[in-house]
């Protein structure tokens, strides 16, 4: 029988913190990655788009993975919820159109512009949807003034 009062496992406490941790500097950690991602996103979708080879791309392949990755922990590290709100539900959407590039190479160009636009859709549409719990069906806190 589940206690209602029973502390929650190690791995809950670590991935979905009530309240959610503060990262300090986050704002400023989240405009140094975007601005880096969004550098190595268009070098990379330019020189697709321009027909380089790919050999010549992979630095800029491997910095845009990685500061995506860096965007994806300052996103995760208050809580992982964000991965079934609005935002996070646009991120899983681009790595999974990501991850079919090596099986259609010749539509990479398609893909790649599609997960630019899912990646300025998710980062600019209105605060209720990207914050919005898909789990839930509601949203799960209100907005704080300055956010």
């Amino acid at each position: 029988m589940a206690d209602a009062h029973r502390p929650h496992s190690p791995w809950r406490r670590l991935l979905l913190p009530d309240p959610p941790r503060a990262l300090p500097f986050a704002r400023v950690w989240n405009i140094a990655f975007r601005t880096a991602h969004l550098a190595t996103m268009g070098v990379l979708l330019g020189g697709h788009v321009f027909g380089m080879p790919a050999e010549r791309l992979l630095v800029w392949l491997y910095a845009t993975v990685i500061t995506g990755a860096g965007l994806a922990a300052i996103e995760a590290y208050p809580s992982c919820s964000w991965c079934y709100e609005g935002r996070g539900a646009c991120t899983l959407i681009k790595l999974l159109l990501l991850l079919l590039v090596p099986w259609l190479w010749s539509q990479r160009v398609a893909l790649l512009v599609v997960v630019v636009v899912l990646g300025s859709v998710g980062s600019h549409m209105p605060w209720r949807y990207r914050h919005f719990s898909l789990r839930h069906g509601r949203l799960m806190y209100e907005r704080r003034p300055g956010s």
